[in-house]
């Protein structure tokens, strides 16, 4: 058995009290030390060089400071990222659930501009204003229409200054609503005719857009969008060791962002978790014996992280500040059985067939699951 690991480790960056500190804020001195040590000619409107962007998301050395690695996974993805935003083509990055989209978008943004809150929030209710401008209603009965009176969306603001804006689940919002991008990415201006003016986008503005491919069958993009991005497709971790070493990353920087008054959970805790979702969610044991059911959740690595993390703050309100098995078995419970009825009766069929047979390391995982599933 692995020794437990202690307490997150690094520096607590400056956030104001923010619950959620932004890329820029929690990596602050590896940008800065990035820009310093840099080299290499910088796109218009970047902050640093395609390369330093590149250590600064897959990690690596900016003088006498260790870079850490934002993204895990394939390099030669973040290449064409990175190579695609120093082009006028915008960046659409798809994936399952987890795959770390919305992650690596902020990051991008972060180590290119040092601002990563220029953000459209895809949903349902997302509305075309909130794409392009709307206004100051009550400045625009007394005055009429003026640039006072505009309120001008992210995308507006990025296009003035030259910089990224982020377009998050894209696929949530209605086919108009997503539509009205396609003008904005080709003409590289946006049109106020209230005020008879077009606004042109300043070299370095491009969009970094996100979807989630569960979603597809909600608002398919058009193929006339599609051809306005590069597609890169985001693969799920390829190796449960890749998947461990995600997951126990974002623990950590979760437990120094939160305060988290607890021990990080073991190395094997984490594996066991890791474990448990990937087999959970492609329908079969790692070794390939036993079919499974899968529950209707998603059981993705960002699942897997929350959990850990829940985990955690368990131990520091209610237990002894190391976490326990019946700590992450009251997470588990939580992920794996999103409809009662139905996930219920796999997650009791995976803990009898699978988990009760898997030997003394597993034993008190078992014992806490099923007194949580009684």
């Amino acid at each position: 058995m692995a020794k437990k690991s202690t307490s997150s480790a690094s520096k607590k960056p400056e956030t104001n009290g923010d619950l959620r500190a932004t890329a820029e804020q929690m990596f602050a001195e590896e940008i800065e030390a990035l820009i310093k040590e840099d080299k290499h000619d910088k796109p218009p409107g970047w902050k640093m060089s395609a390369r330093a962007v590149h250590t600064y998301i897959c990690g690596g050395k900016a003088g006498k400071l260790a870079i850490t690695p934002k993204y895990i996974g394939h390099n030669r993805l973040v290449e064409i990222a990175i190579a695609t935003l120093v082009t006028d083509r915008a960046l659409l990055l798809i994936g399952e659930p987890g795959t770390a989209k919305s992650w690596l978008s902020e990051h991008l943004t972060a180590a290119i501009n040092g601002d990563s809150t220029k953000v459209v929030q895809g949903t349902a209710g997302t509305t075309e204003e909130q794409v392009r401008y709307t206004w100051n209603y009550a400045m625009l009965i007394a005055h009429g229409p003026s640039s006072d009176a505009l309120i001008k969306s992210p995308i507006f603001r990025a296009m003035e200054s030259g910089s990224l804006a982020r377009f998050e689940e894209i696929t949530r919002c209605a086919s108009e609503v997503q539509d009205a991008m396609i003008s904005l990415l080709s003409e590289k201006r946006l049109s106020v005719p209230e005020l008879a003016i077009e606004v042109p986008a300043q070299k370095g503005f491009s969009i970094i857009a996100t979807a989630n491919t569960r979603d597809r069958g909600v608002n398919d993009m058009s193929a006339a969008l599609k051809r306005r991005f590069n597609i890169i497709v985001l693969p799920t971790p390829s190796s449960i060791e890749t998947e461990i070493e995600i997951v126990g990353k974002r623990v950590q920087e979760l437990a120094t962002n939160l305060a988290l008054k607890s021990e990080l959970p073991a190395t094997d805790a984490i594996e066991q978790v890791v474990t448990i979702f990937r087999e959970l969610r492609s329908g079969q044991t790692l070794d390939g014996k036993n079919k499974l059911k899968s529950p209707s959740g998603v059981l993705s690595t960002a699942e897997a992280i929350s959990v850990l993390a829940n985990s955690m703050a368990l131990s520091a309100s209610f237990g002894s500040g190391t976490v326990s098995a019946q700590d992450i078995a009251a997470g588990l419970q939580g992920a794996v059985v999103k409809d009662e009825e139905k996930d219920r009766i796999a997650w009791q069929e995976y803990l009898k067939n699978v988990l009760k047979k898997r030997g003394s390391a597993w034993r008190s995982l078992y014992n806490a699951c099923s007194e949580h599933n009684a």
